[in-house]
């Protein structure tokens, strides 16, 4: 493989990341992950979404190794998988907030 092709695979899996982080629910479920591990009902809960739904972005989240699972018992616990992922979040969190200090309420 050369370098060339491996770059080019290098920023296709970038663009996935960012592919999935766009999606408001992976976003959301990815910032109450940060720090702590919860199981999927707490994540429904908290989000007022379907079981089913939560469980399918999870999968998600986790085939791209954003995530990781432990199981308790008969429990699953989610928690985050790479800190460098949220380094990203944290990132576009402050360029929204700074859009919308400025008083256009949207992002730059």
């Amino acid at each position: 493989m050369g370098k060339e092709s491996e770059e080019r695979d290098i920023i296709l899996a970038t663009t996935q990341i960012f592919k999935l982080i766009g999606d408001p629910t992976r976003f959301l479920i990815l910032h109450m992950l940060e720090n702590r591990e919860l199981n999927v009902n707490a994540i429904a809960d908290e989000l007022q979404l379907e079981q089913s739904a939560v469980s399918h972005q999870l999968r998600k989240l986790r085939e791209a190794k954003l995530v990781k699972s432990r199981r308790i018992g008969k429990n699953i616990l989610y928690s985050q998988d790479d800190s460098h992922v949220y380094d990203i979040l944290h990132l576009a969190v402050e360029h929204a907030r700074h859009g919308f200090e400025e008083g256009n309420g949207e992002p730059d």
